[in-house]
């Protein structure tokens, strides 16, 4: 059943790694939202999720992050490994399914996975 765990090493937690990936990581533009990606030398790939406060509800901008780290566990297989990846929400997407988030993701990374190398 670990397959399908999100653990700690596999999560963007320092100040440092979310300020090094984006001076370095390459960006790519969505309808909702903005992920950054560059390689970490590991053979793993971390998870950043950030969602700005301009979405004024701690609730909502909780929702948005719960939706993108559950699409990063169910999904994480299919994505390339050694890659550190910053997930930003660029609006409200509280009122999102789960299948809307994975739909616009999955396109690019997984769809699109090329990209990365």
């Amino acid at each position: 059943m670990a397959v399908f765990s999100f653990s700690k090493k596999e999560r963007l937690l320092k100040r440092k790694d979310f300020v090094n990936l984006n001076k370095r990581g390459m960006r790519i533009n969505t309808e909702n939202f903005l992920i950054t990606f560059g390689k970490n030398n590991m053979q793993i790939t971390r998870l950043g999720v950030s969602v700005s406060r301009k979405i004024k509800k701690a609730v909502r901008r909780n929702r948005i992050k719960r939706l993108i780290r559950e699409f990063f566990r169910l999904n994480k297989r299919h994505i390339p490994k050694g890659y550190d990846i910053l997930i930003t929400a660029k609006t409200d997407l509280s009122s999102f399914k789960l299948k809307d988030v994975e739909k616009e993701l999955k396109e690019v990374l997984i769809e699109k996975a090329h990209l990365f190398c």
